[in-house]
């Protein structure tokens, strides 16, 4: 495939990663592409959020203010519902 590539990792990793994909039935490719499909990216986490203020707007009549938006995302902090996009 002209498309692959390889990524360098420490022994430990890798073999951390081998134990991984044999406990879930795949291969190491695999879990890596699962995990970079499944965490988005700093662009699709704001791209997201510009979704969602839409759509609240479109239902609300308004989009909710900033103090709101804190409010909301300190409270799924606390419940750990969310993850900080810088730290990706």
């Amino acid at each position: 495939m002209a498309d692959e590539t390889s990524i360098k990792v420490s022994a430990s990793t890798r073999d951390r990663l081998a134990v991984l994909a044999a406990e879930n039935n795949t291969s190491i490719r695999n879990l890596v592409e699962e995990l970079a499909e499944s965490q988005p990216t700093q662009t699709e986490f704001e791209e997201r959020a510009a979704q969602a203020r839409a759509e609240l707007a479109s239902v609300l009549g308004t989009a909710p203010s900033e103090e709101a938006e804190a409010k909301a995302r300190g409270l799924l902090e606390r419940l750990g519902a969310t993850q900080d996009p810088a730290a990706a």
